[in-house]
């Protein structure tokens, strides 16, 4: 009798006896959910993944256009030929002008987007935190950042004249409303929860900011930090192309504000591929990896 009154007291009558095996398989797959693989692919995986679909898209590209070259579908003169546009690249190469004038318009889009960075995440933590901000000047944010680069450059060259002023403040007012909005948008989407727990132990204030609200806020912030590079380098583009004097010095616009005045279309195609090229290579060298690191450090990219 006192064996089976220890055994009533120690597991209930009719409960299902627990399966050793069951729960060790459990603790395994939990275990292998947590642990992350560190294989890492093969340069030829890595090649073929990454490197092989841009190379076929670019062959596409030039074997179409040289195709709609050699059928004529535009006279020369409208439509040149890849080689046509190579030698027109080729010329400025030689004439020693062309690694100055990509490096004129990298540092002033540099320039300019480091300002805005300064400008944009202030104030997009004021309008992120503060409701009667947000209110005040939300919509205008959005506004502004809807509104075509190209429309500030008259009024800008009205307010400061033929200067390097008139580029930055176009280079400005293009770029600051998107960095503000992406971080607006990443500090949207911040769980309360984690504020609250910075709250408890003591993360307030400057310290809150820095060490809770940005960290969790920080993929919103880096796409709208690849925002506002876009829009930097296409204000600074629309800047250069009608903002033209030989005070400002020649960049990657007023090269193809040339190719227009002289109507050298190889020229005007060179500077366009030009202008596309250093935006992707800025987005692939510099944006590109801090985000997959980013992301990765979450678990949301592998």
């Amino acid at each position: 009798m006192a064996s089976t009154s220890t055994e009533t007291a120690e597991e209930p009558a009719g409960a299902p006896a627990p399966a050793g095996g069951d729960l060790a398989g459990l603790e395994a797959g939990l275990d292998a959910l947590d642990t992350r693989t560190s294989t890492r692919p093969s340069l030829g995986q890595v090649l073929r993944k990454k490197a092989l679909p841009p190379v076929v898209a670019v062959v596409l590209v030039l074997g179409l256009w040289q195709l709609a070259f050699a059928l004529d579908v535009k006279p020369d003169y409208q439509l040149p030929g890849p080689l046509m546009v190579w030698d027109a690249l080729a010329e400025e190469w030689y004439k020693g002008t062309i690694l100055d004038i990509i490096w004129q318009s990298v540092s002033r889009g540099a320039l300019g987007f480091l300002v805005a960075l300064a400008i944009g995440t202030p104030l997009g933590l004021l309008v992120a935190r503060v409701a009667l901000v947000r209110a005040a000047i939300g919509p205008i944010l959005s506004g502004l950042q809807s509104l075509p680069s190209v429309a500030w450059v008259p009024a800008a060259i009205i307010w400061f004249g033929l200067t390097d002023a008139t580029i930055y403040a176009v280079v400005l007012l293009g770029a600051v409303p998107s960095i503000a909005n992406g971080l607006v948008a990443g500090v949207d989407r911040i769980d309360p929860l984690h504020l609250r727990a910075g709250k408890v132990i003591g993360a307030t204030g400057l310290r809150g900011i820095w060490h809770v609200l940005l960290p969790a806020a920080l993929p919103g912030y880096i796409a709208g930090l690849k925002q506002g590079w876009a829009f930097s380098w296409r204000s600074l583009m629309a800047a250069e192309l009608i903002a033209t004097s030989p005070e400002l010095g020649a960049g990657l616009g007023q090269l193809l504000e040339t190719g227009r005045s002289y109507q050298d279309m190889p020229l005007v195609l060179g500077a366009i591929l030009l202008i596309l090229l250093v935006g992707i290579g800025i987005e692939l060298l510099i944006f590109a990896p801090v985000e997959r690191r980013v992301l990765r450090a979450r678990g949301l990219l592998r």
